[in-house]
Order: C-alpha cells, then structure tokens, then sequence
C-alpha cells in the first residue's frame, strides 16, 4: 500500500513536469523562431495529452483486474488528478493565446473565432472542460448525488471529441497528421475498450436477471 502510495504521489507531481520545462524553455529562450506559438501550441498538446491519460485510467484499471499489478488497481484517484490536469493545461493554452496573440481584445478575440472555425472548436471544448472541473470537487458531487453527476460527466465524450478536432484542423493546416492519428488512437481504444465493458456488464445484469 505505502508503495502505491507513492506512485500516485509522483504520478500527481508528473503532471506539472511538462510546465516546467516550458518555463525553463522560454527563460533560456529555447522556444523556437517563434517562442509564443510554440507556447500556445505546446500548452494546448498537453492538455490533450492529459485528457487522454484521463480516459485511459479506467480501461487500465480493468485491464489489471482484482489482482493486477497494485499500480494500476490504484489508479483511479489519478482520473481526476489528470482531468484536472488537462483543464489547467487549456485554460493556460486559452491564456496564452488571448493574451499574448491577441492582447486580451474581446473584439479582436472574437473576430478570430468568427475567421477560424477550429478556434471557435477549441472555445466549446474548454467550456465542456470548465464544467466538469467544476463539478469534480467531492462537496460538488455530494451536492448533484451520483447519478446527476455521472450524467453531467458524459460531457467528457463530447469534450475529448471538440478537442481531437481542434487539434487535427490545426495540424490540418500544417499537413502534420502524424500526432493527431497518434492521439485519436489512443482516444479511440480507451471508448471501444469502454463500450465493450459496459456490453460485458449489460450481458451480466440480463444473465442476472433472467437467472433470478
């Protein structure tokens, strides 16, 4: 247990390692030709790779099983932990953006989103993000009661979808498919590895119940 512990521990603190090296890159001016873009986009690239790390925990943990290795039968405090994650990596790519790219114009900002459909993409996405870290505090969640909020929680779906999207009509425009088919693998084997367990728990309930 206490080795477990552990790991969740510096799993937690690894989720602020990528915003250090950022800083440290723009501090010794190792960000590029171009160090505010690079900024931007790295910033947005982790909050996607944090929301993908989120949907990963669950398959991972019923990949171990009841007597799986102790890491991952503890991994689902991290879910949170990198959800959260994922939230503070794109408000920070939000922040960036409307601050240094667009001086914190309201008017020049939604021009912007007008011009550029998949900002507009990104806009939806960070609002969906904003309401489930709103609602992941456990005061919150006594709150709503769990079936409100596992309800409200299915907005993680249409989430890590605006945001696949954002990232590929970004990538699009660079003819850069690499890491956006990379990403959208991964995104897509954590929801079939979700779906096939929630039909494997269907068909246990209704063995279930015809059996009693």
């Amino acid at each position: 247990m206490a080795m477990s512990t552990a790991w969740l521990r510096w799993a937690r603190w690894a989720t602020v390692l990528p915003l250090a090296w950022l800083a440290a890159l723009a501090l010794t001016d190792h960000l590029g030709a171009n160090p505010i873009e690079q900024l931007i986009r790295e910033l947005g690239t982790w909050a996607l790779i944090w929301l993908c790390a989120s949907l990963c925990v669950t398959p991972l943990r019923k990949l171990a099983g009841p007597t799986g290795f102790v890491a991952l039968g503890a991994l689902a405090p991290l879910r949170r932990t990198f959800g959260l994650s994922a939230f503070t990596y794109a408000i920070l790519h939000f922040c960036a953006y409307a601050g240094w790219d667009q001086g914190f114009e309201i008017e020049s900002i939604l021009k912007d989103v007008l011009k550029r459909p998949f900002i507009a993409v990104g806009m939806a996405a960070l609002v969906g993000l904003s309401v489930l870290a709103a609602t992941s505090p456990k005061s919150v969640v006594r709150r709503l009661g769990g079936v409100r909020w596992r309800q409200i929680h299915r907005l993680i779906y249409a989430v890590v979808l605006l945001v696949l999207l954002h990232f590929w009509w970004h990538k699009a425009g660079k003819n850069d498919f690499a890491r956006p088919l990379a990403y959208s693998g991964v995104i897509a084997l954590a929801l079939l590895a979700r779906l096939a367990w929630a039909g494997i728990e269907w068909r246990r309930r209704r063995a279930l119940r015809k059996a009693s």
